[in-house]
């Protein structure tokens, strides 16, 4: 059986549509189940969970990783599949997970693509032509970095055991999560054909907002190493004048079609890129922003 987990906090028309989507899935031939742990929304999804009969859990902790490990703890199946409420699974993503696993016994963990979820298939706006393009590199971060997001893993449940749980909110946990599995031994392997749509983010403060999560996190990984100042300046002028070298990447990338789209994700790139390098510098001459790493999805 595979148990699919899914965190939520104040999303519910996301969540319906995903839990649509994951109660129609085709090709699967065992078992599953869906388990939402909701992580403090103002309103309880009971009636949505019903409807499509998924099991409803509340962890008050708040957090992605505390309430997938609350999931875990309630989970039936022999495999954990993970998805985030806002994502929308490809009709075959549970399919996929289960016949990667039938072919390859030894693989202990899979992660999957992430796609932009467009609102008007083929009409872009900005936000989604640039994370079309720079969001969710999964196989890179699987095959050069060893993890994967949470927002798309599934793993055998004794290799969680094996694992742990994920941390709490202050740090990237499934990125915490994957090398750590890594270093045990348990290498993430990547699934093409396990499909994901994410949606963009809806603003560009909302992307500034993650942005400013992972410049924390990487400022505190760094502070405190050999000659750490200068490293980390360094970066943030490498930052800056990244925009120049992302162009290729753009005039080639295979999830973008037509000239609007890519001229679109090339003013993406350089309007985030300036600001992530404003923001090292004034971290760098102390100008704080640390605190964002500890919230997530909180407003």
């Amino acid at each position: 059986m595979i148990s699919v987990i899914i965190p939520h906090l104040n999303q519910p028309e996301a969540l319906e549509r995903g839990l649509q989507a994951l109660s129609s899935q085709t090709g699967i031939k065992d078992d599953h189940e869906l388990i939402v742990v909701d992580n403090g929304s103002i309103c309880l999804p009971e009636a949505i969970c019903a409807r499509y009969g998924a099991t409803l859990l509340f962890q008050p902790v708040p957090g992605p990783g505390p309430a997938r490990n609350m999931g875990v703890a309630a989970a039936k199946g022999d495999i954990l599949a993970f998805i985030d409420a806002d994502c929308l699974p490809s009709p075959t993503w549970l399919a996929a997970i289960e016949e990667r696993f039938a072919r390859t016994p030894q693989a202990p963990i899979l992660g999957g693509d992430v796609r932009i979820l467009q609102q008007r298939p083929g009409q872009p706006t900005w936000l989604e032509a640039y994370e079309s393009v720079f969001a969710f590199r999964m196989k890179k971060y699987i095959e050069e970095k060893g993890f994967t997001g949470g927002g798309n893993l599934a793993v055998r449940s004794w290799v969680f055991s094996q694992v742990g749980e994920f941390l709490g909110i202050n740090i990237a946990e499934d990125t915490e999560w994957g090398q750590r599995a890594s270093r045990m031994g348990h290498r993430v392997q990547y699934e093409p054909t396990m499909i994901v749509y994410h949606p963009a983010r809806r603003s560009f403060a909302e992307l500034c907002d993650k942005w400013d999560r992972h410049i924390a996190h990487d400022f505190l990984e760094i502070r405190g190493q050999s000659n750490w100042w200068m490293r980390w300046m360094v970066r943030a002028l490498a930052v800056l004048v990244s925009p120049l070298a992302e162009l290729g990447r753009i005039a080639v990338s295979n999830r973008l079609t037509g000239l609007r789209a890519r001229l679109l994700a090339i003013y993406g790139v350089i309007r985030i890129r300036l600001y992530r390098a404003r923001k090292m510098l004034a971290i760098g001459m102390g100008g704080g922003g640390v605190q964002a790493a500890a919230r997530w999805n909180r407003q």
